[in-house]
């Protein structure tokens, strides 16, 4: 069976790190779910969501050069349903007064985008020890191959 992005795919947790977990799939393949792609709400710890063993529905959504394949849970299921009142008329125009009792309103309600600076400084945190700890993985991995440290 040939599986390419956008395929979706039964697999078993093989490892879980801060960033993400390692997940097998059919013909001995593994892939990669990173952290921000297991649910639709924020995940601090992946180990809240996930444990070795599990098995899981994903999906493919990408293939790098390297053959690395990267996974997604929650775009292997349907996105949860809003709640009531958090959509925007066409248009994207707010009732007067915000739609809040009293006329008063605390902003823009952006599910998908952090609402507070900090609530940014913490996704902006996480991204980049992400990426650190992929470098550093990356760079320890090429030195090994160039026969030890400099």
């Amino acid at each position: 069976m040939e599986f390419g992005v956008g395929s979706i795919l039964e697999g078993k947790v093989t490892g879980l790190t801060k960033f993400g977990a390692f997940v097998s799939l059919p013909e001995g393949k593994s892939g990669l779910v990173h952290i921000s792609e297991i649910a639709y709400s924020y995940v601090n710890d992946v180990k809240d969501y996930l444990k070795e063993g599990q098995e899981v529905k994903v999906k493919v959504i990408g293939i790098d050069e390297n053959g690395r394949i990267n996974l997604s849970i929650k775009k292997a299921m349907d996105p949860p349903p809003r709640p009531a009142g958090q959509g925007r008329p066409m248009g994207g125009a707010r009732p007067a007064g915000g739609g809040r009792p009293g006329g008063f309103s605390r902003g823009p309600a952006a599910p998908r985008e952090p609402a507070s600076f900090e609530d940014k400084l913490k996704q902006f945190m996480q991204a980049s020890d992400s990426k650190l700890s992929e470098l550093h993985y990356t760079e320890k991995r090429s030195s090994n191959r160039r026969g030890g440290r400099k």
